[in-house]
């Protein structure tokens, strides 16, 4: 059975972007392996398994962006009344705002703001509306959030 994956459509562009620079890399990797062949006994060459063991590394994460790629569910934009995928929710506390998107897991990333479905933050949210509150416990303690906005 075929894993399926949720992203924005500028998360798949991203990955489109990333794929490409990916691929690109492939003949540089190969000169690398070509040069290294040349010093010699390669039971020995440390320069050899270095670029093996990045175009091992290269290949995978093409590999694995491919997959992402082929099996992508597009997420559509959130709804505004309630917070689901693809929403831009905006939370309240103590006089503090963040702002955070709910994405699938494989394009998460909390320094930017993309939050993951599944993780606590994004299972605490998910299903709420504006002006509910929503409890996230956090390793530091529970923390009690206002929904302000969702868009």
């Amino acid at each position: 059975m075929k894993k399926h994956y949720q992203i924005t459509a500028e998360g798949k562009k991203e990955l489109e972007i990333e794929l490409a620079a990916l691929k690109s890399r492939r003949g540089d990797v190969a000169d690398k392996i070509a040069e290294a062949r040349d010093f010699g006994d390669l039971s020995e060459n440390a320069e050899y398994d270095a670029a093996r063991e990045e175009q091992g590394l290269l290949e995978t994460r093409i590999a694995e962006i491919e997959d992402i790629i082929n099996n992508a569910d597009i997420i559509k934009g959130g709804r505004k009344t309630i917070i689901d995928l693809g929403s831009k929710v905006e939370l309240t506390t103590d006089g503090k705002t963040v702002t955070y998107t709910i994405v699938g897991p494989v394009e998460a990333n909390p320094l930017e703001g993309k939050i993951s479905n599944e993780s606590p933050i994004g299972e605490a949210l998910f299903g709420k509306k504006v002006g509910d509150d929503a409890t996230i416990t956090t390793p530091k303690g529970s923390v009690t959030y206002k929904i302000a906005e969702i868009n």
